[in-house]
């Protein structure tokens, strides 16, 4: 019922379309010589509504009502121009740009972010929306708003350990970047939000894209890429601080300043944040602390800007997840460092953690040699190092290859011991981009080299019979090595009025060694290299000034995680594949100064797709496996209305299937003690759902302004059904959930400061008791004999009911 309702009222505002009575306002764009500025950017401030430039420079912009507006026009290379306007009737203005002899952050990621005749589906996110939504949570759920987004959370909170999948793609598919510097771990892919806590409040801006994407550096992505932008340096001096307070023990400080302009050419700026949260779940506590320092010194046509990004955290441990029978005594229990002490009494080992410190330094120059020509170029290095504590109850000696103790006579093969399981990586290399514009040719050409350099190893630090071992042993290590090298060039052509030619080539190499001893006592020996070629192209059609129509075309290609030849070792029929998707996308926008519509047809073909088996490993990792045939298809759905100047709904609306062709469940029998018996379970089940892809995802917004101070937004989620393995089962089946927050801002503007503002934000309204990730499976053994399908085991992680943050911020 609930989803009918969601289309209904969904189609019902895409009839607002075209019903709001407008006055426009015409002209031409050009530098100070006459030449036409194509793709400049037009801004009525006020109402927030804009356009661009075409291939003449003229623009169209509509305007709702009469009034007193300032228009805004920009463009990368020329000084901003803004023009105050009286508005009652059609009004032609035209605007001549001056070169600009100083450059943005822009250009630094220019190169690999979609514009706006780009035939790709993406959405930016101001750093503005980043306010708004910075109230408690981390950027996943800042992020699930978007279209074919669902963030997850181990701690029931958006805190601590947070994920983000985008049409079903979990988070080692989405590439993701800071400056144009992968930000994804080399070797499992996956990017680890924790390590970088309150970093949102350091991004200017945020570009999702989704499917293949433009080329960029780092892993291939086959559900989306998240690039991010740092803060641009500001002009004039500013101070702010900001306090969160809130459930769970939730406490949030963060403090930023910035210098402005020193002589014109240095600005310096610097953020330190403290997040604590005990979590909804227990011990699920978040101990988190991060630095931001930036230095930046423009000269003539140039920008040297040097960041470095800190974090430290330290996560109670959650990844175990749940029972329903668990959660029918106490949804917030967490059975992580569980034991028996001597007297039987069930006890819960203290400093079951993460714990993990990472720093990345950046170092980016760019320079316009003139204005159609500019080159970046980016030297980067990360460093990060970190361990995983565990208490282990009745451990085997032989799963840390030790011998067995005697004591007394007796032979002991089993103890109690606690664990560190490590990582020490550095992760260092360069980017380099070049852009040429010129009258209706876009032209870039980039390439990246990025080296990653990691060791693992385990010690012991602890065990109740320790026999000749002391503290701190190692009982493995392993060294991972891996080169990525890329090159790519795109253009954008407009060989007519109002069409977009897009063509994006890139070619990628990896290559990839593991040498050592692992956890379990087998050795790795992996070396592997791969060679991709991925291509895209599109075309962009401007209908008119309020419509666009675009399709679009790609292939990528991606090399398995560590993980998957982790889980794969001693077997070669199980060595994974590399993956290739072809990527068909189509869309339509419409703009107009109230509405807009933008619909995305998408189609999704995967060779070898890497999938989640719905199980995990130790230390709480999907375990994945290939598939030979899959695909993704469906359509995304986003609109926006200002219904008057105090009213506007946003929405969004994926309705997609996920299939596997031809799945075949497989798994080794165990028996009771959980050892393989050597015998194999198989079964044909036909097609499938893809674990973890809802078939519909949709979220809402409505924002109710009444004064210029006062701000109330009713924020809603729908996700649909899910299922959490391959085989379509119910009974491995997360429900769907509705979830609805409430938020209200208020700022004051008082003299000597630049603003205090409130916020209070009411998640989960109405106390929906729900679970947004599980894990799980068939049974392959009963007294050592295969079972049914139908028999079934599952972890699930639950969410928070009502809670309640709020948040102080004080700007200078």
């Amino acid at each position: 019922m609930m989803k009918r309702i969601s289309v209904f009222l969904f189609l019902n505002f895409l009839l607002f379309a075209g019903t709001f009575a407008q006055i426009t306002v015409k002209g031409k764009i050009t530098d100070l010589s006459g030449k036409p500025l194509l793709g400049a950017n037009i801004v009525c401030e006020e109402l927030k509504t804009g356009t661009v430039s075409d291939l003449k420079g003229e623009y169209t912009l509509e305007i709702s009502s009469p009034g007193l507006y300032n228009i805004k026009v920009t463009f990368i290379g020329y000084k901003p121009s803004v023009r105050q306007m009286q508005l009652k009737n059609q009004v032609v203005a035209d605007f001549r740009l001056e070169e600009e002899h100083q450059i943005t952050n822009e250009v630094i990621v220019s190169a690999i972010r979609a514009t706006s005749k780009t035939p790709v589906a993406y959405t930016n996110i101001s750093k503005t929306k980043l306010e708004e939504r910075q109230v408690g949570d981390d950027l996943p759920y800042m992020l699930s708003l978007t279209p074919s987004a669902v963030s997850t959370s181990e701690s029931g909170t958006g805190l601590g350990y947070t994920g983000l999948r985008i049409r079903g793609t979990d988070p080692t598919r989405i590439n993701i970047t800071a400056n144009g510097i992968p930000l994804n771990d080399a070797e499992s892919q996956g990017m680890f939000w924790a390590n970088m806590p309150n970093f949102s409040s350091s991004v200017e801006e945020i570009q999702i894209q989704r499917g293949v994407g433009t080329s960029t550096n780092g892993a291939a992505a086959f559900g989306a890429t998240i690039n991010m932008r740092t803060n641009n340096y500001k002009a004039n001096p500013s101070a702010t601080v900001s306090s969160t307070a809130g459930s769970f023990n939730t406490f949030i400080n963060n403090a930023e300043v910035a210098t402005g302009l020193i002589k014109n050419r240095f600005a310096f700026d610097a953020r330190y944040s403290d997040l604590q949260s005990d979590g909804y779940v227990k011990r699920a506590f978040s101990d988190h602390h991060s630095l931001f320092v930036g230095g930046t010194m423009v000269g003539n046509h140039s920008l040297l800007k040097a960041t470095i990004i800190h974090g430290k955290q330290q996560t109670g441990i959650s990844w175990n997840g749940v029972t329903k029978e668990e959660m029918a005594q106490d949804r917030r229990y967490n059975p992580a460092g569980r034991y028996e002490d001597g007297n039987g009494v069930v006890r819960f080992y203290d400093n079951e953690t993460d714990n993990y410190t990472q720093t990345h330094y950046q170092l980016a120059y760019s320079h316009a040699i003139n204005q159609r020509f500019d080159l970046n170029t980016t030297l980067h290095y990360t460093y990060g190092e970190g361990f995983y504590e565990n208490y282990k109850e009745d451990r085997k000696y032989s799963k840390y290859g030790w011998d067995k103790v005697i004591i007394g006579g007796e032979t002991i093969d089993r103890t109690d011991a606690i664990q560190q399981k490590w990582m020490e990586n550095h992760f260092y290399g360069i980017t380099f981009a070049g852009n040429y514009h010129h009258n209706n040719l876009n032209l870039s050409l980039g390439s990246g080299w990025n080296r990653y350099d990691g060791d693992h190893f385990g010690e012991v630090i602890w065990m109740r019979h320790m026999g000749t071992h002391e503290k701190g042993d190692r009982w493995y290590f392993n060294n991972g090595d891996k080169k990525d090298f890329n090159i790519f060039g795109k253009s954008n052509w407009q060989p007519v009025e109002k069409l977009n030619i897009m063509v994006d080539l890139q070619y990628r190499m990896i290559d990839y060694h593991i040498t050592g001893e692992d956890d379990d006592n087998i050795m790795m020996d992996i070396d592997h290299q791969y060679h991709f070629f991925n291509p895209k192209a599109g075309l962009f059609f401007d209908v008119n000034a309020n419509h666009q129509v675009y399709a679009s075309f790609g292939i990528s290609n991606r090399e398995p995680t560590r993980t998957n030849f982790k889980d794969a070792k001693g077997d070669a029929k199980a060595t994974p594949k590399s993956e290739r998707l072809y990527d068909w996308e189509a869309g339509y926008h419409f703009t107009s100064n109230r509405f807009s519509a933008n619909i995305n047809l998408f189609y999704m073909n995967y060779k070898d797709q890497l999938i989640p088996t719905g199980e995990k490993s130790e230390v709480g990792y999907d375990i994945m496996t290939n598939v030979e045939k899959s695909y993704r298809t469906g359509v995304e759905l986003v609109g926006g209305v200002k219904l008057t100047n105090w009213l506007s709904w946003d929405a969004n609306l994926t309705l997609s299937a996920n299939k596997i062709e031809n799945f075949i469940l497989q798994g080794a029998i165990l028996d009771e003690n959980w050892e393989e018996t050597g015998v194999w379970f198989k079964q044909e089940l036909g097609t499938t759902d893809i674990a973890y892809s809802p078939n519909v995802v949709g979220s809402s917004m409505i924002s109710i302004a009444p004064t210029k101070q006062f701000k109330v937004g009713f924020i809603s989620k729908y996700v649909g059904k899910q299922y959490f393995d391959n085989t379509s089962h119910a009974d491995r089946q997360l429900d769907a959930y509705f979830i609805n927050n409430l938020q209200l801002d208020y700022h004051l503007f008082p003299q000597r400061m630049q603003r205090i503002s409130f916020q209070l934000l009411v998640n989960n309204l109405f106390d929906v008791s729900y679970e947004n990730n599980a894990y799980g499976g068939a049974s392959f053994f009963e007294n050592g004999q295969a079972t049914p399908i139908e028999k079934s085991w599952a972890y699930y992680y639950p969410q928070a009911g009502t809670n309640v943050m709020g948040k102080i911020t004080l700007s200078f």
